[in-house]
């Protein structure tokens, strides 16, 4: 059974930072595609940036471009996001997510696998 659990939320001043972890179990990590997603209320949910398999490519949103950092340790199964500079506008509920693509954009319909979520409130 695949399960993916977020932590690293929680309530930071505007410029502040944060960094999120997603540990996977129940199938070879480095096989997978990974990405982040987030949440506001009253809005869909949105990618924020995702990491190939060998956590050579990578691909932002354009709002956090410069300000937040996607990695992974396939040794340990996990992975990261650094969010530095934060604003308002980032607090949502930041999903972990999985899918085997290659190439094409991660999207909330490519992935097959999501975490709980965790939140994140940056406070002006």
């Amino acid at each position: 059974q695949v399960q993916l659990v977020e932590s690293g939320g929680g309530l930071v001043q505007a410029g502040g930072s944060l960094r999120l972890s997603c540990a996977a179990s129940g199938r070879t990590f480095s096989n997978y595609r990974m990405g982040w997603f987030r949440q506001a209320p009253g809005k869909e949910r949105e990618f924020v940036a995702s990491i190939s398999r060998s956590g050579r490519t990578t691909y932002y949103t354009d709002s956090v471009k410069g300000r937040f950092t996607i990695s992974r340790d396939n040794a340990k199964n996990t992975m990261y996001l650094q969010m530095d500079s934060l604003k308002p506008e980032d607090t949502a509920v930041y999903y972990c997510a999985q899918d085997p693509g290659v190439g094409q954009k991660m999207t909330t319909t490519s992935v097959d696998y999501w975490g709980q979520g965790t939140q994140v409130t940056v406070s002006s």
